[in-house]
């Protein structure tokens, strides 16, 4: 189970350029919005990476102006690991349960989830915070990175987990973010 004391968010390349090609990009940044949101609420630190930021631009607006405090690292890596300033801003948290989400779910996201379970990470993606541009290339993505040993889960399913309890501040917040 997930703790909140030792989970990262890591959101991977929602770039302008790449992001407009993406399967269901409204529902995905809607998700992406409420599980930054919920990470926020309960003190779950967030990195950032865009991939080639000259190529495919910012991080979209929809989810760069919740970002702000995020660290924020450049890349030409497909997996986040692959990057040396990224790993170690990653290292400097000491947190080894990582939720995963962004895009592609088939490159990106599959490389780094697979980089990180080599190196004894606890992985989950966040199966409705990633896409490809295409539903297959998705699904395959999804598909091997549970056969090699990633967790799948969900926005609501990883908040709740974390929160555990129904009462307080942090769920009433939670509730609302949710919804």
């Amino acid at each position: 189970m997930l703790t909140i004391n030792n989970t990262v968010l890591i959101i991977i390349d929602v770039q302008e350029k790449l992001a407009k090609a993406m399967l269901n990009k409204d529902a995905l940044f809607e998700n992406l919005q409420k599980i930054i949101k919920g990470a926020q609420v309960l003190g779950i630190p967030i990195l950032v990476t865009e991939q080639n930021p000259k190529g495919l631009g910012n991080t979209v607006p929809e989810l760069s102006s919740l970002l702000s405090a995020a660290p924020s690292v450049s890349k030409f890596s497909f997996s986040c690991c692959g990057e040396e300033q990224f790993m170690q801003k990653f290292n400097e948290l000491n947190r080894r349960q990582v939720l995963l989400a962004g895009i592609e779910t088939h490159v990106c996201v599959y490389q780094t989830a697979i980089d990180l379970l080599g190196m004894g990470y606890e992985v989950e993606v966040l199966a409705d915070c990633v896409s490809s541009r295409t539903a297959e290339n998705k699904a395959r993505g999804l598909e091997k990175m549970k056969e090699a040993g990633t967790g799948l889960t969900s926005t609501e399913i990883a908040l709740f987990e974390l929160l555990r309890v129904a009462e307080g501040d942090k769920f009433k917040e939670i509730s609302k973010i949710v919804k």
